[in-house]
């Protein structure tokens, strides 16, 4: 590459890709991006900013719901709950509003990379060998990119299963919800992992009758058990209808309707049905094994923690890999590839230090080590929970329901982790990643001035009482 700008070659233009693009360009490489459906990828259009959209929309009828409560009557309302006129929806404009944010936010990315003298191809790339990239051009025909560096960055798709197909009418994937006109009378969802319970809670929020079924025995299987417990007991007290150890077997139009079977004969009858039970990597038929880059037995791209693959010259980055499937980190593994391919300092990726959040009502934000890891001696630790119901702050607000909890190294105090349930715990994780990150203790978030009245006073007050732990003293 001696005497020319290395090109590189990135294969999907979402988080990943885009991010990578962009420190390519800044290290002077000549770029060039192949992307299908837009700048930003699913990411952008189809998933977490039309999602988070929604769900923006479903916390104000949240904090509606509780206006009563706070003394506020809105017009038509004598006071009583019961004979108060409902907020209603008009999902045509909120999902026209969702779609053009989205189209928005594409956009600003394909100016930014354009600005960057960033060459973006509207298509489809497939890998031929380690050197080269073919692009199937949307408009018609192909081109073949000769890559220095070639970076794949293909996302995933829902899973659907065989006796379950979307339609996009009445059994729907989470793409496919953005086209609804209106609010679902009444909404299977199954699958109760993060995606499920997310839009379970949302559309709850926004009007429908929803029945969440999940082979588990609780919702968010695998999240902290607290904060999933709160989840639950929220969703039960506002009407929401759980189905735990029940196992979808098949879904089917009927009627106007759906009709979900479970594994043991039972039927859930709703007017539309959400499957959310996981996602598939977008890695078939694009060359990899071809290539050489070496797959998991799902058909992720297996990936280091500087997003090498086993074949020189091929890094990726994203939900293709199957590393953690957020968009943060997916951008983190984009960036770390470029620097590393291209000669600049590089630091490993560092999954503990990953901040994540849960957009359900509450939200649940977590950083570092778990409660789990903390009690079954992987990690020599201290747990302390404190509930927001003591917090000035959430009780001015009308907050019944959430936590902070910390998690310490015994001896040293340093904080290893933590977890928020809370209304915008996505915003309250920060000061506990903040300590994560530099190796904090307790005694150091303690000394931290908050404002008071504040939610985040409950994080200062749970670490100022895990100073007094003798385990920790």
């Amino acid at each position: 590459m001696l005497g020319r700008k290395p090109k590189v070659v990135v294969v999907g233009g979402g988080p990943g890709g885009y991010e990578a693009a962009l420190v390519a360009a800044q290290l002077g490489a000549q770029v060039t991006v192949v992307e299908r459906a837009g700048m930003g990828g699913s990411t952008v259009l189809t998933d977490v900013v039309p999602s988070k959209t929604l769900i923006s929309v479903a916390e104000v009828m949240n904090q509606a719901s509780e206006a009563e409560a706070l003394g506020l009557r809105f017009p038509g309302s004598d006071g009583d709950p019961e004979t108060a006129e409902p907020i209603t929806v008009d999902l045509a404009r909120v999902n026209a509003r969702v779609r053009k944010l989205a189209e928005a936010q594409s956009a600003d990315i394909a100016r930014r990379l354009d600005a960057e003298g960033v060459r973006v191809l509207r298509g489809s790339g497939r890998l031929d060998g380690t050197e080269r990239v073919v692009a199937e051009l949307a408009g018609g025909g192909s081109e073949v990119l000769d890559a220095d560096i070639t970076l794949v960055s293909t996302g995933s798709s829902p899973r659907e299963m065989d006796s379950a197909r979307p339609d996009g009418e009445r059994i729907l994937t989470w793409k496919q919800l953005y086209q609804l006109e209106s609010i679902p009378e009444r909404l299977v969802v199954v699958g109760s992992g993060v995606t499920g319970a997310e839009f379970a809670s949302a559309y709850d929020a926004l009007g429908s009758d929803v029945v969440l079924v999940s082979s588990r025995d609780r919702v968010l299987p695998g999240q902290d058990g607290d904060a999933a417990e709160v989840i639950e007991d929220v969703f039960r007290r506002r009407g929401m209808e759980l189905m735990g150890r029940s196992r979808a077997k098949a879904a089917r139009r009927e009627g106007d309707g759906v009709v979900v079977t479970l594994e043991d004969g039972r039927e859930v009858r709703g007017s539309h049905c959400l499957m959310a039970v996981g996602s598939v990597p977008n890695t078939v038929g694009i060359g990899l094994e071809e290539a050489g880059v070496e797959l998991s037995g799902s058909g992720h791209v297996q990936v280091d923690r500087v997003s090498r693959t086993s074949a020189r010259g091929v890094y990726a980055a994203g939900d293709c890999t199957g590393v953690l499937p957020l968009a943060s980190v997916a951008a983190m593994q984009g960036r770390t590839a470029m620097w590393h391919a291209l000669g600049d300092a590089v630091s490993p990726l560092r999954l503990r230090k990953v901040s994540a959040n849960i957009f359900t009502a509450p939200e649940i934000a977590t950083v570092g080590w778990t409660q789990e890891q903390v009690e079954s001696g992987e990690v020599d630790g201290e747990v302390l929970m404190l509930p927001l119901a003591g917090n000035a702050r959430a009780k001015m607000l009308g907050i019944r329901d959430g936590f902070v909890k910390l998690f310490a190294s015994t001896g040293s105090g340093r904080v290893l982790g933590g977890v928020v349930c809370a209304p915008r715990a996505s915003e309250l994780i920060f000061p506990v990643a903040l300590a994560v990150e530099h190796g904090l203790t307790v005694d150091q978030v303690a000394h931290a001035f908050t404002v008071y009245p504040s939610l985040s006073g409950s994080v200062a007050e749970a670490a100022r009482r895990l100073h007094a732990s003798p385990e920790i003293a």
